[in-house]
């Protein structure tokens, strides 16, 4: 079975792009793992589609799957990155694009300077909707919000870590930390990604608040481990800072593959714009083999 690809990436996070709009490739969750490997396929840390718009009001369903094979609510680099290859391909003319995901319509904007401002909607802070399961747990009041305790299992692990439950349309733990370089990412990562009070599992982010203007973040992702930048991650962990009372309306958010900046006014009604960059790596063909 061949295929068209483009790879991209934003910030450092990756992408395979494929092109649904004429018809449906029909990939299974054991190919769109062979995508996504590293060694085997092309490499990604997610696969994004671009399908055709599902309704009126809209330009493009935008589909996405984690390096695990499975599907996603949302991806906020990603859709930088989507935004960029529907325009560069000709499929569209506009700056402002609407685009239908699972979780619902955002609006990538292009700029003249190659950078993507992305409405990434309302953030969801009432955790039974992120889902976070609160039951017997007792939050602390900070700022605006709160923190919650959740507890690590894990022999080598076992702590207590104090989060705040985010959704950005995908579900969220942000948990500061005095120094992000030394945060155990690797060892609490995955206990807090496959955490039993997160049904659906959860994106874990590490946030050093380097000032009320600037942080500096790493991101265990869903199904996808550590990855260089993290938009929704981003997102979420600037929520998390304002509701704490400990960072401005507009954030510089470093990351290992480069800057993003975050904008949030700080109503429960007020949507979070995210811009950074989207970049065309390369373009090629390959081969995925029909059953895995």
């Amino acid at each position: 079975m061949q295929i068209r690809f483009t790879k991209m990436q934003g910030a450092g996070n990756d992408f395979v792009v494929l092109d649904e709009t004429r018809a449906r490739l029909g990939l299974t969750a054991a190919q769109y793992r062979y995508l996504a490997n590293r060694h085997f396929g092309v490499g990604a840390d997610q696969i994004l589609t671009v399908r055709p718009a599902p309704s009126e009001g809209v330009d493009f369903e935008y589909v996405i799957h984690n390096a695990d094979g499975g599907e996603v609510e949302q991806c906020g680099n990603g859709a930088r990155c989507f935004a960029r290859y529907v325009h560069d391909k000709g499929l569209t003319g506009k700056r402002v694009i609407r685009v239908q995901t699972l979780s619902g319509v955002i609006a990538p904007e292009l700029h003249a300077d190659g950078r993507v401002t992305v409405d990434m909607g309302r953030p969801e802070l009432e955790p039974a909707k992120v889902p976070f399961d609160i039951r017997g747990l007792a939050p602390e009041a900070l700022g605006t919000t709160q923190k919650w305790p959740l507890a690590l299992d894990g022999s080598a692990s076992a702590a207590t870590v104090w989060i705040a439950p985010v959704s950005m349309g995908n579900p969220h733990a942000v948990q500061l930390v005095d120094d992000v370089e030394q945060a155990p990412v690797a060892a609490w990562g995955p206990l807090i990604e496959k955490h039993t009070r997160f049904p659906q599992r959860v994106n874990a982010g590490f946030m050093q608040i380097v000032n009320r203007g600037e942080i500096r973040l790493r991101v265990y992702e869903r199904g996808a481990g550590e990855t260089l930048a993290c938009g929704t991650g981003a997102c979420a962990a600037v929520v998390a800072g304002i509701g704490w009372g400990l960072l401005d309306a507009r954030v510089h958010v470093h990351t290992h593959g480069g800057l993003l900046t975050i904008e949030w006014a700080g109503g429960a009604g007020d949507s979070v714009r995210m811009t950074g960059p989207a970049e065309f790596v390369f373009e090629g063909q390959i081969e995925i083999p029909e059953t895995l």
